[in-house]
């Protein structure tokens, strides 16, 4: 099998692999202690969770403080939903921010969904015009996880720190990929997208940032803000993924840009979705006007990519970012996303390629 769906998860690295083991401890071992506990045991996984914490956090901007969540999904609703001031938002944000917008108005606060340009980055003429005194949160993505494209974040902190908001970011598919230096209060990050463990992510809180009302209580865990006993497994795990891609981001970046270069041309009569410009180039978000997906994905079965979200498989319903950018219903339903990485192999691209082109030329296209 060929995989291609990277913005949806990635292989766990040996690395991470071989850290967990050592802390997932058995009855013979002194591994398996609660991080929470005073004894021995338990300062021995506390340690090896607040190494990990480092490494973690050594991708992002300096001064912080990293709070371990379940992923990024809780990172963002935990902010979203803990943070005093009206929303402002994106209509290409991931279902985690989108979908928080009930509970927002549940509290009395507006949410505000503003659009995006042709090309899917964030209007921030529209942000500017929507921005008001109350305003007192502005989430958006770092990079899209359906179509790859940055969106100008400078801009977005530019203007909701102009008008005394924080800014959330989704860095999701930025964290481990490209350099994060990103002014914002909160940045969401989660371990399986950068060949880490699933099941842990983390928020980070920016120097003068407040805490968000926590969602989980319980245990006072994580600096008051995540109640609940870390796993040292899995924390370790991501400490070691984010080691792991900080020493080889340049390395992985080069990588990324050969089999995009390859992908460009071996789908050359593919039409692109999204900014060819603004985007990071392990994401291939392209349409066939008239293609069969479902058709498509049923005949290359070899190939794991997406026709749109992981999130959303399943949904029937068009990707809801593919629309925010213009494209009809029918066109969307056209449309698949081939995520690559560090592992993909320029002949895993090739052939892949030319079993999606077959398939694609078996329906008339």
């Amino acid at each position: 099998m060929i995989y291609l769906d990277y913005q949806a998860t990635t292989p766990l690295c040996p690395e991470a692999r071989e850290a967990m083991l050592r802390w997932l401890g058995g009855p013979d071992s002194d591994t398996f202690g609660n991080p929470h506990s005073s004894h021995r045991m338990g300062r021995m996984a506390a340690a090896a969770v607040e190494t990990a914490r480092e490494r973690v956090g050594a991708l992002l901007p300096e001064g912080g403080k990293l709070v371990f969540t379940s992923g990024a999904t809780e990172a963002i609703n935990m902010v979203l939903q803990g943070t005093p001031g009206d929303v402002i938002t994106f209509a290409t944000e991931h279902a985690a921010v989108l979908d928080c917008a009930r509970a927002v108005e549940a509290q009395g606060r507006r949410f505000t969904i503003l659009p995006v340009t042709s090309d899917g980055r964030a209007d921030t003429q529209a942000l500017a015009a929507a921005i008001t005194p109350q305003t007192g949160l502005v989430a958006a993505m770092a990079i899209n996880n359906e179509i790859g494209v940055r969106n100008p974040l400078a801009e977005i902190a530019r203007i909701a720190r102009g008008a005394g908001a924080r800014v959330l970011v989704d860095a999701v598919q930025a964290y481990g990929r490209v350099p994060v230096e990103i002014a914002a209060d909160y940045i969401a990050i989660s371990a399986h997208k950068i060949h880490g463990p699933k099941g842990i992510g983390a928020l980070w809180l920016g120097k003068g940032a407040t805490g968000p009302d926590p969602l989980v209580l319980g245990g006072g865990q994580e600096a008051g803000l995540r109640s609940g006993t870390l796993s040292p497994a899995l924390c370790a795990g991501f400490g070691a993924a984010a080691q792991v891609a900080a020493d080889r981001m340049s390395e992985d970046s080069l990588h990324v840009e050969r089999l995009w270069r390859s992908a460009r041309a071996a789908f050359a009569g593919w039409a692109l979705n999204g900014s060819a410009e603004h985007r990071w180039h392990g994401n291939l978000n392209i349409r066939k006007d008239g293609l069969d997906v479902a058709r498509l994905m049923s005949d290359c079965r070899s190939v794991m990519f997406s026709a749109g979200s992981a999130c959303a498989s399943g949904s029937g319903r068009p990707s809801h970012v593919l629309r925010a950018i213009g494209l009809s219903d029918v066109q969307a339903k056209s449309s698949i996303r081939l995520g690559f990485g560090r592992y993909t192999t320029r002949e895993d691209i090739e052939t892949a390629a030319a079993a999606i082109n077959a398939a694609a030329k078996e329906q008339g296209l």
